[in-house]
């Protein structure tokens, strides 16, 4: 049985911005959507509680989860794909108030269209033209004032960026910390991009082949990595320093099928420290420091090989 998420485990704080990341293919994704309850959950809880209301995700009724859907958002990937060519701005944003049944008259709809676009940066005079005639970052500005218009508080942004230029990722970025602060909001940010995560987030989690290898805050993690994998993808990232001397740490092989997994910890295919107790048992998910969590048998002893 394939098991694209088994054994995570993970508490988002109110406020946070959490990051998440791993390799394509790692189960961030799937991780994500489960959260919003866009994909079947087998096993496991997960559990929303916002201070006024709480619920299971794995019990939800119906009637709940209309109202959890108006508390946890999602923010697409591809800001060309993620908006219907025929239909206005206006139209777009306004779509989850008349779906969720939230505004009872078109002028309060478009108060809160107009309230929530000038928070996003948009100029009002655009909500009357079609996506065709923005640019990506104006596109995910409008993507963003959608997802954000029935005031969740929590939000899961899935490669917001990535689609786009360098360039225009810095100004989405400061606008998802500034729509933070203002809002209160809580966010889960997928991410691939390392560079991207130090950014932005306070706390960040490593997945790999479906389990969570690392959590920590985001200056724990970077500074001292305790996860062999984690301290790969570190590596990998480009220094501007040109007296730095560090190498990249080359993870060697492909990632094992999940349909196949190795015994032991996942990713000892792959590890230069592994030893013969990896293949034969799973390491347990324990805290090393405070709010500092790693699934590996020996991090205390790489951390001393740092």
């Amino acid at each position: 049985m394939l098991k694209a998420v088994n054994g995570v485990s993970m508490d988002i704080m109110p406020g946070q911005f959490y990051g998440l990341v791993g390799e394509s293919g790692s189960g961030k994704t799937t991780l994500g959507r489960a959260i919003l309850k866009a994909v079947p959950i087998s096993s496991g809880k997960i559990l929303f509680d916002d201070g006024k209301v709480s619920y299971d995700l794995g019990t939800i009724s119906q009637t709940d989860l209309k109202n959890y859907r108006k508390l946890a958002q999602l923010i697409f990937q591809d800001p060309y794909a993620a908006l219907s060519p025929r239909m206005t701005v206006r139209d777009i944003i306004a779509e989850p108030l008349e779906v969720m049944e939230i505004t009872k008259s078109r002028e309060e709809t478009d108060e809160r269209v107009r309230e929530i676009a000038s928070k996003c940066r948009l100029n009002l005079e655009h909500l009357r033209r079609f996506p065709h005639a923005f640019s990506g970052g104006q596109r995910q500005r409008i993507s963003i004032a959608r997802t954000l218009v029935c005031n969740p508080d929590f939000v899961v942004a899935d490669e917001s960026v990535a689609a786009l230029d360098v360039s225009i990722q810095a100004d989405i970025l400061n606008l998802l910390k500034s729509l933070q602060s203002q809002l209160g909001l809580t966010f889960m940010f997928i991410s691939h991009d390392l560079s991207v995560v130090t950014h932005i987030c306070d706390h960040v989690a490593v997945m790999y082949l479906g389990t969570l290898v690392e959590s920590a805050p985001t200056r724990k993690l970077f500074s001292n990595p305790r996860h062999p994998y984690t301290k790969a993808l570190l590596s990998s990232i480009p220094s501007l320093d040109p007296d730095d001397s560090k190498k990249a740490q080359k993870l060697e092989g492909e990632i094992p099928s999940p349909t196949n997994p190795p015994s032991g910890c996942k990713f000892h295919t792959r590890c230069i420290f592994a030893e013969d107790q990896c293949q034969r048992e799973v390491p347990e998910w324990r805290e090393i420091s405070q709010n500092h969590a790693v699934a590996c048998h020996f991090a205390e002893k790489l951390s001393s090989a740092s």
